[in-house]
């Protein structure tokens, strides 16, 4: 049967167990052991727990490692028990502070407690709030995003570079030009008619037929 490791007696309950790396620098050891945040809640616990005498730092860190692998597994025991504790302490706090505030004999002291009372009683809701949040988490849903666009929409065409096949719709645009250009009296622009001079300008009478040589010889 292998012998069992007794317990040290008298052991300090300041000193921690720090396992490190095989072939890793003793100061790297120890800093990420001091970096650990069950270690630092175990300081702290240590003191605000001097009601129950010195805890052993071991022993905190053991217990808080524990508490933190059921946190990722998934347990929530702890947290439900942590938080209903706490909101039960804090409506105690809020009681003795209000009826403080309503003995107290001058104005400050009532305005002063019962300030802080009902700050405990915040504190409480938020609590209670926190743990409904985590009984009932809220559901996530899915929004698909949908592209709605309301009123006229314009759409502007690149000008097509050369080579490039002709738009649609090209042959339209030129015929509205033509179409513009007839709405003048309903007739095209006729080019190949002669106009009767008018009498305002006689200089911009219409020139006979030139004929070279005959006009050499006068």
């Amino acid at each position: 049967m292998a012998n069992q490791r007794k317990p040290t007696k008298n052991r300090d309950p300041n000193q921690i167990t720090v396992t490190g790396i095989p072939g890793e620098d003793p100061g790297i050891t120890v800093a990420r052991a001091v970096l650990q945040p069950e270690l630092l809640a175990a300081g702290t616990l240590r003191e605000y727990g001097n009601a129950y005498g010195d805890l052993d730092l071991d022993g905190l860190i053991a217990s808080l490692k524990e508490q933190t692998r059921a946190s990722s597994g998934g347990d929530r025991k702890r947290a439900d028990a942590m938080l209903t504790t706490q909101a039960h302490t804090l409506d105690a706090i809020f009681n003795k502070l209000a009826r403080r505030a309503i003995n107290a004999e001058h104005p400050d002291h009532f305005e002063l407690s019962l300030k802080f009372a009902l700050r405990a009683q915040s504190q409480c809701r938020a609590t209670l709030g926190t743990l409904s949040a985590i009984k009932n988490p809220p559901a996530v849903g899915h929004v698909h995003q949908a592209n709605i666009a309301h009123g006229p929409q314009q759409v502007i065409n690149a000008s097509a570079a050369p080579g490039d096949a002709p738009c649609a719709g090209a042959g339209e645009n030129q015929n509205v030009k033509n179409e513009l250009l007839e709405q003048t009296d309903g007739e095209r622009l006729d080019t190949g008619t002669t106009c009767t001079p008018g009498r305002t300008d006689p200089a911009m009478a219409t020139v006979g037929e030139v004929n070279g040589a005959e006009d050499r010889g006068r």
